[in-house]
């Protein structure tokens, strides 16, 4: 198995993306760490190690409890507040900068250590096709994804010659818990998938699969990276 004994961490891997990687990560052998503010169901049926931690109230003290080195992390938590750019107020702005970028900052120094103890390890990062490509009402968000993208860059640059790779994920619509509010009727999915090249949203496993493929070696020649999973969006317009 090609994750075998390999310790992978995933914030925010009890619903949606998360899950759907925790799950591929451990039928592939790997030994999959959890850490959120909740353990759903499903994600506790898989019977993993789950840390509770709030990345807006973050402790480092929880994460004590890892082992003594990391191969892998995967930071997923994120938020959809589609509002237009006069309703939306400083705190929406400051809390996707809190939960986005600031939270995935405060566990990577947390977490460094252990990185650097694993013979090459891998970052996964999560962003949104917003960041690139212009969207009304995603002007939070794509602020806030647009730096994760920043950071990514840069940790790649500075972290190479210890070779720790740090590549993220820009997806567009998923159909995860956090987006049921634009999936909610036939017709919202519908509308939805229509404004997609491909003609559907994103499913977890789509994201799950590239995040798997940026944690093997498969990508070990690939950082400073960001896979657009977007059916198409970012990049295709059809006549």
């Amino acid at each position: 198995m090609p994750f075998k004994d390999k310790n992978i961490l995933i914030i925010g891997g009890t619903s949606g993306i998360g899950l759907q990687t925790a799950k591929s990560l451990q039928e592939k052998g790997a030994n999959v760490i959890t850490a959120s503010r909740k353990q759903s169901s499903e994600a506790e049926a898989l019977s993993l190690q789950h840390l509770p931690l709030d990345v807006m109230q973050f402790d480092d003290s929880i994460l004590k409890e890892l082992p003594n080195e990391l191969h892998g992390l995967v930071y997923c938590p994120g938020s959809i507040k589609l509002k237009p750019f006069e309703r939306l107020q400083v705190e929406d702005f400051r809390t996707d900068l809190e939960l986005n970028v600031l939270g995935a900052v405060q566990v990577l120094k947390a977490v460094m250590p252990l990185l650097k103890k694993a013979d090459g390890a891998s970052v996964v990062l999560f962003s949104t096709v917003a960041a690139q490509l212009g969207m009304p009402f995603h002007t939070s968000i794509a602020t806030a994804k647009a730096a994760v993208q920043g950071l990514t860059v840069a940790l790649a640059a500075e972290y190479a010659n210890a070779q720790i790779r740090f590549n993220a994920v820009a997806p567009s619509l998923t159909d995860t818990p956090l987006a049921q509010s634009l999936l909610s009727t036939p017709e919202k999915a519908e509308a939805s998938a229509k404004r997609h090249p491909l003609g559907r949203v994103g499913q977890p496993q789509d994201m799950a699969s590239a995040a798997l493929f940026l944690l093997s070696q498969d990508s070990s020649w690939m950082t400073g990276q960001v896979l657009h999973i977007d059916g198409g969006m970012s990049s295709v317009k059809l006549l």
